[in-house]
Formats: structure tokens, C-alpha cells, sequence
């Protein structure tokens, strides 16, 4: 499987962005994706997850509290698609954003517990 990011970029504090994730293949009944962020000199730290599994309709998510009621993690299903709506920027978001997936329910906020990554898009957030 392999994952590629894209639709990062720089932006104003305020501003938005959405970010895509292309996967490449269909990942199976029960899955978890989710977006990391990684800033210069810092650990890489869990934003928002996304869990699907036979119950789960459309999916269960989990955000970062530092995100919360400012970003939304979704998925396209049909078109293997993974996103993350980012509102009201904020300069502490600047980071590499990286998509990971894995099989079976994830912790949104633990990098070990995802097994396959994309390279990552680049967003920053000038104040």
C-alpha cells in the first residue's frame, strides 16, 4: 500500500487548507488512517484519526485537542481517498503533515501503531 499526500502550502493565521491522501489500494474491512504532523525539532505528534470497521458506517474519528472544532478528518471510500480539512490556522500548526494507515482499531495519537506512511506535505502558517 502506499500512500501520497498532498494539498499543503502556506497560508495566513486564519486562513484554511485541505489536505488529500491517495491510497492505493482498497485496505480492507477494518482500518484506521490518520494525519500526523512533525515540526522542526519536535516529536511527531497524532492530529486526527479515522477508524472504519464493519459497524462503523462512515467511521469513527478522534482529533488532537489542539485541533478540535478547527479540523476534520474524512474519507472518500469509493475513491480511496483520505482528507483533513484544516480551519482557522493557527502558526503553531507549521509542520509536516504526514497520512498513515494501518489495519484494525488505532490510537489517534501514537505514531507507533501505524505501520505504512506517506512522505508528508509541507504547511505553513505565517502569522
Amino acid at each position: 500500500v502506499k500512500l501520497v499526500e498532498s494539498g499543503g502550502g502556506s497560508v495566513q493565521a486564519g486562513g484554511s487548507l485541505r489536505l488529500s491522501c491517495a491510497v492505493s489500494r482498497y485496505l480492507g474491512q477494518t482500518y484506521s488512517m490518520a494525519w500526523f504532523r512533525q515540526a522542526p525539532g519536535k516529536e511527531r505528534e497524532g492530529v486526527a484519526n479515522i477508524y472504519t470497521g464493519i459497524y462503523t458506517g462512515g467511521g469513527n474519528t478522534a482529533y488532537a485537542d489542539s485541533v478540535k472544532g478547527r479540523f476534520t478528518i474524512s474519507q472518500d471510500t469509493a475513491t480511496n481517498m483520505l482528507y483533513l480539512q484544516m480551519n482557522s490556522l493557527k502558526p503553531e500548526d507549521t509542520a509536516m503533515y504526514y497520512c498513515a494507515a494501518a489495519g484494525g482499531r488505532r490510537s489517534a495519537l501514537s505514531p507507533v501503531e501505524y505501520d505504512i506512511w506517506g512522505r508528508g506535505t509541507q504547511v505553513t502558517v505565517s502569522s
